[in-house]
């Protein structure tokens, strides 16, 4: 009889581990895809920021090209 009652300890707390080690487990898949989704709003945002901002990025690159371009007749830049 002590036998049978140790056996059904044993297993029931076996069980209760695998159960918590399932919880655990999706804990880790969870924060994963936490840090994609966030990847993905990273590069929505950087991308977004590059379209919002082409003309500016754009003159920014054309001034810096004439400034150089013109470096040794004028030092205005």
């Amino acid at each position: 009889m002590n036998t049978l009652a140790l056996r059904v300890a044993v297993a029931i707390q076996s069980l209760g581990q695998a159960i918590a080690s399932k919880f655990q487990d999706e804990e880790g898949q969870t924060l994963a895809e936490y840090g994609l989704i966030m990847a993905v709003v990273a590069v929505a945002v950087v991308v977004g920021a590059g379209f919002l901002f082409r003309n500016a990025i754009v003159n920014s690159f054309n001034g810096a090209t004439n400034c150089l371009n013109n470096a040794p007749s004028s030092s205005a830049c």
